[in-house]
């Protein structure tokens, strides 16, 4: 009779931890964006997974890009319009993105929460980056109007634009803002050029 009961209770722990198993697995798990240029083409994917310590890892695949770096970054809107317009009014290409994810609004770029890595596109075009940032959980991304990725034509320098030298001598100068050092704009994106590419965040299970 015990070895009834003793097998009873083993068939029932065991049906918990699979039902427990599944729902788990039903939950949301972190977030996937499928980024596509203007045209509709597939460049690559990008996933955010939360980690265990309250980190968060990144993951990226592309391809078809121009070899070299190329800036990519979380941006606040999840939108994604190849026809959006700037604030002239010009065709810009994602505009509809928004700017950088940038919760401290008196940080630079740089120090956005949603700066990452530049990508490093081989000369085939395919690039592969994985990286842990402490800067945002999958939950900050995916407020009101959420968020999307965005991937730009030129390399970022992270707004790395230094007014002097290490001895204090006069060093990089801007013509647009007649200052020494990173201009409005090199503050803003880290000068990585056109929104070459844009992917809005979405929920994922797995």
């Amino acid at each position: 009779m015990k070895r009834v009961l003793v097998s009873a209770a083993i068939v029932a722990i065991l049906s918990s931890a699979l039902y427990s198993g599944g729902a788990s697995a039903a939950r949301p798990r972190g977030l996937v964006a499928t980024v596509e240029d203007a045209q509709g083409n597939d460049l690559g994917t990008m996933r955010i997974i939360p980690r265990e310590d309250g980190k968060t890892t990144v993951r990226i695949t592309a391809a078809g890009l121009t070899p070299g770096f190329h800036g990519y970054h979380v941006h606040s809107i999840g939108v994604c319009d190849p026809a959006s317009t700037d604030t002239a009014g010009a065709l810009s290409p994602f505009f509809s993105a928004g700017g950088h994810f940038n919760p401290v609004t008196t940080s630079t770029h740089g120090s956005h929460a949603g700066d990452m890595p530049p990508l490093l596109a081989a000369d085939d075009g395919s690039a592969w980056l994985k990286f842990v940032t402490d800067r945002f959980l999958p939950r900050d991304l995916m407020d009101a109007d959420g968020s999307a990725v965005v991937l730009h034509a030129g390399p970022d320098n992270l707004a790395h634009v230094p007014a002097t030298t290490a001895t204090g001598g006069e060093r990089y100068h801007s013509h647009v803002d007649d200052i020494f050092g990173a201009d409005t704009a090199t503050k803003a994106t880290g000068d990585a050029g056109a929104r070459f590419g844009c992917g809005v965040l979405e929920r994922i299970s797995s």
